[in-house]
């Protein structure tokens, strides 16, 4: 029998990416959609990790089940490590994607690339109604392009570079991105702490 996980987001881009990375993990993924009247998160924390554990324990106890929280960002050298934690809500309340890539644009015009240097990170946490299991982070380097490129993702990734390919996330697509991305990377710890926690629990 398929262990439950609910993935704390109603954002289904990010719960398919997630969905895809878990992909022959023993685990039945459910999302914030297969339960309407959970809680809302205001995510007020100030780093990715404690955004991810308010999530993961917050719906785990209400729903009583393995919940995995997530979140991501992207971060810039040259703004200080801007935005961050705010990467979703970058361009304010009247956010999108596109808006948000397009006031990063504007927030690095006139920088040049060598001062573009970027990375995305993401926070994963597990935990269940009796409180958090853990929390592991991932983080991919790359460099702010000039232009949004490629139709692929979401979020930044039409901006994210990465320099071997020299390709945008956008543009390398999904076999690419989820072999090397932050979440990925991020996702990768998680199944060790989901396998610790399986183990134990069977004790």
């Amino acid at each position: 029998m398929r262990t439950i996980v609910v993935v704390a987001t109603k954002n289904k881009k990010k719960l398919e990416e997630i969905r895809v990375i878990l992909k022959g993990l023993w685990v039945n993924l459910k999302s914030l959609a297969d339960f309407p009247d959970a809680p809302s998160i205001i995510e007020n924390g100030k780093t990715f990790q404690e955004n991810a554990a308010k999530k993961a324990l917050t719906i785990a106890r209400f729903t009583g089940e393995l919940t995995l929280g997530e979140d991501s960002g992207i971060c810039v050298a040259a703004l200080c490590g801007k935005p961050g934690v705010y990467s979703a809500r970058f361009a304010g309340s009247d956010k999108s994607d596109e808006k948000n890539n397009q006031k990063l644009l504007k927030s690095l015009a006139g920088v040049p690339v060598a001062r573009r240097k970027a990375y995305y990170a993401a926070a994963v946490a597990l935990a269940d109604k009796n409180g958090l299991i853990g929390v592991v982070e991932g983080r991919c380097n790359g460099v702010i392009g000039f232009k949004p490129e490629g139709t692929f993702g979401f979020g930044y990734d039409p901006l994210f570079v990465i320099p071997k390919y020299k390709k945008t996330f956008a543009q390398l697509g999904p076999r690419i991105k989820h072999a090397m991305s932050h979440r990925y990377r991020a996702l990768l710890k998680a199944q060790k702490l989901f396998a610790q926690y399986m183990k134990v629990r069977k004790k």
